[in-house]
């Protein structure tokens, strides 16, 4: 059997995905290491790993759908539903303004289970943002994955909001497998 897990972690280094040294992050704040994730789901060996190691968790529970909120994570919840053969969700950052002014694509069902992904997390708010649309439209989320977390607060944001959060990796899980 694979272990997706090893696969994963000898992926993002192989292809450079962590970066160490001085980086400015999109909330402006510095840190010492930069996550590319988005050059990362564009790679189908790591989609594979990151589906795969998603698919494992929830097969045998009674999860509905995989979500993903636009755009870092439709990659990962369209190879997690290719493997897990659950449909998936998109999650729009707003209403579309035009056609059917929805912000989930997808058909979410009243009471759905859904499982939300996501690419990188660091206090895990934008992710919130995303579950808090499926939520308002009466779907239930079941957990939270997520493949690489900055271990900045989201664990913390999430168990304020009584939601699973299951990362694939953390950012010291990463620094340790570097060092070893």
């Amino acid at each position: 059997m694979v272990d997706y897990k090893e696969k994963l972690l000898e992926l993002l280094k192989e292809n450079d995905v962590i970066k160490f040294g001085d980086f400015t992050l999109s909330s402006g704040k510095k840190s010492s290491y930069y996550v590319d994730m988005k050059k990362a789901i564009t790679m189908p060996e790591i989609l594979d790993s990151v589906a795969h190691l998603i698919t494992e968790k929830i097969e045998g529970t009674d999860i509905d759908k995989v979500a993903g909120p636009a755009l870092g994570a439709v990659p990962i919840a369209t190879a997690t539903s290719l493997i897990s053969k659950k449909p998936m969700l998109m999650i729009r950052k707003e209403k579309k303004s035009y056609g059917t002014s929805k912000q989930i694509e997808g058909e979410l069902l009243e009471n759905d289970n859904v499982v939300i992904v996501e690419d990188v997390t660091t206090t895990g708010g934008s992710l919130l943002k995303a579950i808090k649309v499926i939520r308002e439209n009466k779907g239930n989320i079941t957990e939270a994955f997520v493949i690489v977390d900055r271990e900045e607060g989201a664990k913390e944001t999430f168990e304020e909001n009584g939601i699973k959060f299951t990362p694939l990796l953390t950012i010291s899980e990463f620094k340790e497998y570097l060092n070893n």
